[in-house]
């Protein structure tokens, strides 16, 4: 039985996070993964950079060539997809 997850509101998912940092994923080290961090550095949840880049890519139709751009619209798809639960950690 799987388990409906619910997202924060955009907005509040602004004020949570403060960064989202791609690494290497602790027990597969050919996987990337893009952690995001509120703003008192506390690791919130993860994401697998491959089905984010894939997300992107067919929403986008083309992922962007310049790195900056790449980055910034895959931050902005992981805003719109942190979990509830993420806001309530302690």
């Amino acid at each position: 039985m799987s388990e409906e997850v619910s997202f924060l509101p955009y907005e509040e998912a602004l004020k949570l996070v403060g960064a989202v940092m791609e690494e290497e994923h602790i027990h597969e080290p050919d996987r990337r993964v893009l952690t995001v961090y509120d703003k008192n550095e506390r690791e919130l949840c993860w994401f697998d950079a491959e089905e984010i880049m894939a997300e992107l890519a067919a929403k986008e139709g083309s992922l962007p060539k310049k790195e900056d751009e790449l980055k910034a619209k895959a931050v902005e798809l992981i805003l719109h997809q942190i979990p509830a639960w993420a806001a309530e950690q302690p």
